[in-house]
């Protein structure tokens, strides 16, 4: 679809609505509005496929306020919604597009606020009611609000609120709704579920489809960055100060990390604050108002309560994590690039989440720009040039003088010249953000350690004198520790998991991560003697899948692999063999299954299921062996019985 070349006032929408978008400077409307409103204004029922931030609100909101009969008091029409904050947007929309009309009411409603003022305000008359599904139905329920007047029924973003678990509140809102009004709906997906609700509600619906052209991503900016060399948290720091920002928002997956990721910002100087889903609602509205305000710069924000969030101040978003789907991409970065502006949306992504970020770019038919992180030496001089802009806008104050004569008097009680007093101003000024740096930046370092890495890829074939992990054979034990960490296979941890953290966190080549033993509760791992201090100390502070692994020096030394056999036979101890952190079966035939001990799949012997793999070898010619539950040390990765067995079991020749 084309951009829409009429205006406004060709869409017979009456005076004071035309004035008051002419006041917000709104002359032609975007391709959903153009092709939506006719449609709305007629009655129609209409099913409406758009992306967030494609001006669907306005879609929906003109025509209803068009046709309002401001003398009547009971609702005129329900717009449902998934959050409260989206109800909350909505309604100040259609205020703000209503702002002329003498008398309208618009009232939201949803959990998390005073039912019984809610109820209050119902009672005293509401033309337009937005609320989320739980709270209406709620009211309903209640005989508090009543829907025999409701002429039109509009579900907003409604694929989202079906993934949000309301799809029997919608049903029974919709099965309430007279027999004439006018249904409308809006989704930027049409999962099974809606079109089931599309079928059984909307009658001969107008279908309107703008989501093929992704309007969102085409006016935002899209980078990211790999992260490499050092922590997210100075990451982000570097990025906000180097970045030409108003306001942003910076998503993380976790309420606890919206939290510690603010405080971490405040302590440093930067105005940020936390929003997620258990703040109350009465907070989360002064905290939206203080970002609309400037009193903070940067939301640090889970996904759910962004939805509809609508500041123009907003210039960036940062996807500190990687979201789980396209469809949480598109909407973050849909909170910039508002109305016609344009945003930038940065990612930092892991190595091993590049394959998500290829299918957000194919998803959404974009193509992200990869960035490198400023160096340490350039965020010192962006916080120079933001002192001097500062200080510039002092240079005439007219108190000046009066500060020039506690200069002197300082300068005569340390006894220094005033650039020394300068300088002495300017170390404090500085404080947590130092104006300059001492010492080697460790994304230098990084660079360094991707060129050498390309650098093994391209020579690995030839290099005869390297084992399969990239090391050089020629190293013995005596240049390596080995540290023990404390998570294993009980917190789902992978090889892959420790590799990744030792080369993404600490830095650490290939070539300098030895052996590696995983164990049900810790994993050994050998690391360089010679490891850097700063190195060693990001290892103190490692944390993988979301535990510290508390890493301390050890004199395990045993990494060899398991001497089992795939053909059945059972080596040293018959199908498993002892080690550390207790008995394990032959790595391919006798694996735990089910919660119980599974045998070698080749043995000859499969009658009794479990029996051939997990009996052991010895000089008891009687063919009975009783298994100790407790023995191998630790107890973890001992042989398990059957399950719901708590006592040893007794295992048949």
């Amino acid at each position: 679809m084309t951009d829409s070349v009429i205006q406004f006032s060709d869409l017979a929408l009456n005076d004071s609505i035309l004035s008051s978008l002419n006041e917000m400077g709104f002359v032609s409307p975007t391709p959903i509005q153009a092709a939506a409103i006719p449609h709305l204004m007629k009655g129609t029922d209409v099913l409406g496929k758009a992306q967030t931030g494609t001006g669907k609100t306005a879609a929906f909101s003109l025509p209803l306020l068009n046709k309002l009969d401001l003398s009547q008091r009971k609702p005129q029409s329900i717009v449902l919604a998934p959050t409260r904050e989206l109800a909350i947007q909505v309604a100040a929309e259609i205020k703000n597009l209503g702002k002329n009309i003498t008398g309208l009411k618009v009232l939201e409603i949803y959990g998390g606020a005073s039912i019984v003022d809610q109820m209050r305000a119902l009672k005293n008359g509401a033309h337009i009611v937005v609320g989320t599904p739980g709270r209406v139905q709620d009211l309903i329920n209640r005989e508090r609000l009543h829907l025999d007047e409701v002429h039109t029924f509009i579900l907003d973003e409604a694929d989202e609120m079906l993934n949000m678990g309301f799809v029997d509140d919608v049903t029974e809102i919709m099965e309430h709704a007279p027999e004439s009004a006018q249904r409308v709906l809006f989704s930027a997906t049409m999962p099974p579920m809606l079109k089931k609700i599309v079928e059984r509600f909307l009658r001969e619906p107008a279908t309107i489809d703008v989501a093929g052209k992704n309007h969102t991503v085409d006016k935002v900016e899209q980078q990211f960055w790999v992260v490499k060399g050092i922590e997210k948290d100075e990451a982000m720091s570097r990025m906000l100060e180097t970045e030409e920002t108003d306001a942003s928002i910076v998503f993380v997956r976790t309420r606890q990390d919206t939290e510690r990721l603010a405080d971490w910002l405040c302590a440093r100087g930067f105005k940020a604050s936390a929003l997620h889903g258990d703040i109350p609602q009465s907070q989360r509205e002064r905290t939206v108002d203080h970002i609309k305000q400037g009193v903070i710069d940067i939301l640090v924000a889970t996904d759910v309560v962004a939805r509809g969030l609508d500041v123009p101040r907003i210039t960036h978003v940062f996807n500190y994590d990687i979201p789980f789907d396209v469809e949480s991409y598109i909407h973050r970065i849909g909170r910039t690039g508002r109305a016609g502006r344009k945003g930038k949306a940065i990612l930092l992504v892991r190595t091993n989440q590049i394959r998500m970020l290829r299918t957000i770019e194919r998803v959404t038919k974009s193509l992200m720009e990869e960035i490198q992180l400023p160096l340490r030496d350039k965020v010192a001089e962006a916080r120079l040039v933001k002192l001097g802009a500062e200080l510039e806008q002092e240079k005439e104050h007219k108190s000046l003088e009066r500060f020039t004569e506690l200069v002197e008097k300082l300068q005569e009680t340390l006894d220094v010249d005033a650039v020394t007093l300068a300088s002495i101003l300017l170390k404090r000024q500085q404080g947590k953000r130092p104006l300059f740096y001492i010492g080697e930046d460790p994304m230098i370092q990084a660079i360094e350690r991707d060129k050498q890495r390309r650098k093994e890829r391209r020579d690995g074939g030839r290099d005869g004198g390297r084992d399969n992990r990239g090391r050089d054979r020629s190293v013995n034990n005596q240049d390596w520790d080995t540290y023990q960490l404390q998570v294993g296979r009980e917190q789902g941890v992978q090889v892959k998991d420790i590799v990744g953290a030792l080369a993404n966190e600490l830095g650490l080549t290939k070539g300098s991560i030895g052996a590696i033993k995983l164990a049900q509760g810790e994993t050994y791992v050998q690391l360089p003697k010679a490891m850097p201090s700063e190195t060693a100390g990001k290892l103190r502070k490692l944390r993988i899948r979301q535990k510290q692994v508390d890493a301390v020096v050890c004199d395990f030394d045993d990494f060899r692999e398991p001497r089992g056999r795939r053909d059945g036979g059972r080596g040293r101890d018959g199908g498993g063999r002892r080690d550390g952190s207790g008995f394990r079966g032959n790595r391919e035939g006798s694996r735990r299954d089910g919660g119980g001990f599974r045998g070698n799949r080749e043995s000859g012997n499969r009658e009794g299921g479990n029996r051939e793999g997990a009996r052991r070898e010895s000089g008891n010619r009687d063919g009975e062996r009783r298994f100790d539950r407790n023995r191998g040390g630790d107890n973890r990765g001992n042989f398990r019985g059957e399950r719901g067995h708590g006592r040893d079991r007794q295992v048949e020749a």
